[in-house]
């Protein structure tokens, strides 16, 4: 079922669901709110320029996707988180933040997708 998605990858998921589709609700139920948060969150200090915050929130951010199995973003997020901590490459940084706005923001059409087949 996974497969017919872009960019989600619910195999971890759902292994740790273990059957359990009310778990997998609530852990999309989540990851839809804290996107919500990370994304404002990202404006804000990349508009401030914090960058110490930017690569925490990333590092933060990274976790809540690569659960989700979006493994490109993920890897953007460590990619930032680690370019943040030390204010290298500041260019490339508006860059990853807009993909995360435009990846989550289709993760979630997905993820409803996904969850309104479920039983």
């Amino acid at each position: 079922m996974e497969s017919t998605y872009k960019h989600i990858d619910l195999t971890y998921v759902t292994e740790i669901a273990d059957g359990n589709n009310d778990l997998i609700r609530e852990l999309v139920t989540i990851f839809k709110s804290q996107v919500i948060e990370y994304r404002a969150e990202f404006y804000l200090h990349l508009n401030n320029e914090n960058w110490e915050s930017l690569g925490a929130l990333a590092h933060k951010a990274k976790s809540s996707v690569a659960v989700m199995g979006i493994k490109i973003l993920a890897a953007d997020l460590k990619r930032l988180e680690l370019l943040a901590r030390e204010a290298k490459d500041i260019s490339v940084y508006p860059e990853i933040v807009k993909s995360f706005d435009i990846i989550t923001n289709e993760a979630v059409v997905e993820l409803d997708d996904y969850v309104s087949k479920l039983d």
